[in-house]
This record gives C-alpha cells, sequence and structure tokens, in this order.
C-alpha cells in the first residue's frame, strides 16, 4: 500500500483538480482562484475546476474543503475572514482552521479603505473622527464581511468614540445608500470601491495599512493619516485538507509561486488593488496562526459571539 501511495504522489497531478472558492463568483477571492486555476491547468496540462460554494461569510465553502479527501485534489482559497475572523465570531463554523487544513501557499494582500460620499464634510481619517465624536450616536458605518466589521470596530477603539454599525448583505447595496448618503462611512475593499471611485461616486479617506496602495497612489496609508496601529489588510491564499502528503503541498506551493512571478498576474493582481506577496507552506502557517491571535483579541475585546 505505501508503495501504491508513493506512485500517486509521484504521478500528481493526474486527474483534474478542483479549487473551491468560499464566495459568490465576481468579487477579489473569485478573481484570485481562477488566476490560479488556470495557470496551474496551464502549467500541468490538467483540468482544474473552479467551483463557488458561497454562504456563512466563506463558512459553507470552508467547511467543504475541510472535509475533502486530503490527495491534492480539493484545495481552497483561504482568506481572512474564514481562516482567523470567523472562528472568534460565530458559534460552529463546521471546521477548525489551525487543525483541518494545512498551508499550501499566500498569494496576495489587501489593505481595505474606508470610503465615504462624495459630498461628506471631511475629507482625512481625523476629520472623520471629530465628526464621529460630534454626533450623538457616533458616525455609522457598514460593511459586507465579518473582518470589515471588525475593522470598523478596530477604528473605533483607536478613536475612541462610539460609531453605529450597520450591516450589509453585498456591497452593491451597501454602496448605493452609501454614496447617496445615507451612511457616513464604508469599509470597503480595493477591488470593490476603485470603479466607484473612479467614477467619482465615492470619495476615499484612507487605506488601511503602514503603506499606499499600489492601486491608488494618491490616497494616503492610515499611518501617514495618523493612525499607524489602524493595519488590517485581507490576504487570499491556497490551503487543502489536513493529512495531504508533504511533497504534493511542496509541488504546489512552487508552482503557485512560479505563477505569482508571472508578468500577465502581477498586471491584473496589482490593478484589482491586490501586493502580490510569495511564501513557502510554514510561512503561510505561521502567518494565519498570526492572524488568529490578532482577531481573536479584537474580538474579545469588541464582541460577543453570535
Amino acid at each position: 500500500m505505501a508503495g501504491m501511495a508513493d506512485l500517486a504522489i509521484a504521478a500528481y497531478p493526474d486527474h483534474p483538480i478542483r479549487i473551491v472558492i468560499p464566495n459568490a463568483p465576481g468579487g477579489g477571492t473569485d478573481a484570485f482562484g481562477r488566476i490560479i486555476g488556470q495557470k496551474l491547468s496551464e502549467a500541468w496540462h490538467q483540468s482544474v475546476i473552479v467551483e463557488n460554494k458561497p454562504g456563512a461569510q466563506g463558512g459553507i465553502g470552508t467547511a467543504f474543503g475541510a472535509k475533502a479527501t486530503p490527495d491534492g485534489y480539493t484545495l481552497t482559497v483561504a482568506l481572512v475572514s474564514t481562516m482567523a475572523v470567523n472562528p472568534y465570531v460565530y458559534k460552529d463554523i463546521g471546521y477548525d482552521p489551525l487543525k483541518d487544513f494545512v498551508a499550501v501557499a499566500v498569494g496576495v494582500n489587501q489593505p481595505y479603505l474606508m470610503v465615504t460620499y462624495p459630498e461628506a464634510p471631511y475629507n482625512t481619517l481625523k476629520e472623520l473622527a471629530a465628526f464621529a465624536k460630534s454626533k450623538a450616536n457616533g458616525a455609522t458605518y457598514s460593511s459586507t464581511s465579518s473582518q470589515t466589521e471588525l475593522i470598523g470596530v478596530l477604528f473605533e477603539s483607536l478613536i475612541q468614540a462610539k460609531m453605529l454599525y450597520v450591516p450589509y448583505k453585498n456591497a452593491s447595496t451597501a454602496v448605493v445608500e452609501l454614496a447617496r448618503g445615507d451612511i457616513d462611512v464604508m469599509v470597503a475593499s480595493l477591488p470593490s470601491a476603485i470603479p466607484l471611485l473612479n467614477a467619482g461616486k465615492l470619495k476615499s479617506l484612507a487605506v488601511t495599512g503602514d503603506k499606499r496602495a499600489e492601486a491608488l497612489p494618491n490616497v494616503p496609508s492610515a499611518s501617514e493619516a495618523g493612525y499607524p496601529e489602524f493595519n488590517a489588510g485581507g490576504w487570499y491564499g491556497i490551503i487543502a485538507p489536513a493529512g495531504t502528503p508533504d511533497e504534493i503541498i511542496k509541488k504546489l506551493n512552487k508552482q503557485i509561486n512560479l505563477i505569482l512571478d508571472m508578468p500577465d498576474v502581477q498586471r491584473s493582481l496589482v490593478a484589482a488593488g491586490f501586493e502580490v506577496i510569495h511564501g513557502t507552506p510554514e510561512d503561510f502557517t505561521a502567518m494565519i496562526q498570526r492572524e488568529n491571535q490578532r482577531w481573536k483579541t479584537v474580538v474579545e475585546l469588541n464582541t460577543k459571539p453570535k
């Protein structure tokens, strides 16, 4: 039996690979997963099936990936909310991000963007903080995920002012109501915000983090804006079920890093607001563990399990 297992590893991949995306089509995770899938297929001359399984803030698709056979033929796109936020926000997500998966490769990172409506009476984070303090119930902020909700909570704690959270199920509705001034500010992803910024329908205040986004060179970082601790990124990577052979993980990691070095891939990802990052499986494992501890602390200080 051991000999057969060795042969299967050596022949990998000899049949189609599936990449599970735990979000709906059209978003950043979908774009990332499809780029990786297409390039893996081209490199290995093997079909790669990309399958969207949205729902439960990414929990449905991620739980599905956790239960797959650990043979390297079912991979899952990992993101901050599914791997480091949801475990501390929801009581039962159906998987353990630290035990049920093995990290394969991290691929991209992006800051988030604080955006508001064009006529808003504030143009910087400090002006927004002053505005929030001037309102009896604080400024209102919206988001569409557990992580972006907590980014708002983090900002609220940094400015020491009350803010009222308004949840939305989808970004399209949230942006429409923000653009007409129904909401004061939104924590948005760069891919969803950049087209609306370019169209003049939104106004940017700052990107979260300590440096500017290459896709938005004129928008200051939170550190420049006076809030160096307002640092929160949204990374995506590839994970596999726990128990997947190390040799397969190493082969996948090597090929995904080669994909991320391709000029056309870099152009596509940077244009969407991403920073391309590389690393070993061990690097990604350590990153997931750090992010778990970080967001666990934020949740414990500011929220209760739902």
